[in-house]
């Protein structure tokens, strides 16, 4: 059996959570406030994932701005962040572009779009 200690990031409290694996499996969670802690440390011990936010290249803008904001349009697994920005790195989009817009569909292979998060002339 292993012990691993973690912070919850789920709230301003931040919890400090104990669990119990057994090889991937978590057996025990201690320490957290609400249960969102527990489905958090068993989330991230057993399969961690993040938002990925981040800003590709942007032509032809009005303003003159030369990047777009954008984020994963659900949760990536946590390994797979840098192979998201290496291809995003690549990503350029024209002017305008609107909320929600499609920057890169599947992201590293991950089924999950990278969207377009402020309008853009």
């Amino acid at each position: 059996m292993e012990r691993k200690t973690l912070t919850c990031i789920c709230c301003p409290i931040g919890c400090t959570i104990e669990a119990e694996l057994e090889g991937n499996h978590v057996l025990s969670v201690r320490g957290n406030s609400c249960p969102r802690g527990e489905k958090y440390a068993k989330s991230e011990l057993s399969n961690p994932v993040r938002t990925l936010t981040s800003t590709v290249g942007l032509t032809g803008s009005a303003t003159g701005a030369a990047v777009a904001p954008v984020r994963s349009a659900r949760e990536i697994p946590k390994g797979k962040m840098l192979d998201c920005m290496k291809e995003l790195s690549r990503v350029s989009v024209a002017a305008p572009v609107h909320i929600g817009d499609i920057a890169l569909k599947n992201a590293a292979g991950t089924g999950v779009d990278i969207v377009i998060t402020r309008d853009m002339q």
